[in-house]
């Protein structure tokens, strides 16, 4: 079974339109009989894509330090929840797990998992497909930065090819078809 990973808030943010999107990509994302790696949390964001994976009968594996069982509530309703002594060991447990990663609305936590992913891509560490589901426009500041940093000489304008960028969750579901089936036809 492919599995994605991923980045979003343990927060629900102000708009429900995330919190909805985030449940419905779960479902999606179980229909095509993905797994799901993430943060481990039950609430927010992260909780909602769980929540909509379980309700569509697919695999969520949750990973979650101890210190934060408490604070995003280890979901203990899903397939398997790890709970590990640090952050990093989360990172890294998270990443050698999934096939691609996928990034949806959330704060810190959330750039933090998203600068680190994109920088291994860039330095070679992996080549596994990235995503930014930048709903509602969300994420329009953040590549917007990456485009001054492309201006300024800090970045080659190709690193941005080592993201994708989608709009809505039917575009980001043919995306993982394509980059999914091009993989079995590899295989």
């Amino acid at each position: 079974m492919k599995k994605v990973c991923v980045f979003t808030g343990a927060a629900s943010g102000i708009n429900t339109f995330y919190r909805d999107a985030a449940y419905q990509m779960g479902q999606m994302l179980a229909s095509r009989d993905l797994g799901l790696v993430y943060g481990g949390g039950k609430l927010g964001l992260m909780g909602a894509v769980a929540d909509g994976m379980l309700a569509g009968n697919g695999r969520v594996t949750g990973i979650i330090p101890k210190f934060l069982d408490n604070v995003e509530v280890g979901h203990k309703g899903v397939t398997d929840l790890h709970i590990i002594d640090s952050m990093h060991e989360r990172k890294a447990m998270m990443y050698d797990a999934a096939d691609a990663f996928i990034i949806l609305p959330g704060g810190l936590g959330t750039l933090d998992e998203t600068m680190e992913i994109i920088t291994w891509r860039q330095l070679g560490l992996h080549q596994k497909p990235i995503i930014i589901v930048n709903l509602n426009g969300y994420w329009d500041s953040m590549l917007l930065m990456f485009q001054n940093i492309i201006d300024q000489g800090f970045m080659h304008h190709g690193h941005t090819g080592h993201f994708d960028q989608v709009d809505d969750l039917d575009s980001l579901m043919d995306k993982l078809d394509v980059i999914f089936e091009g993989e079995e036809a590899t295989a």
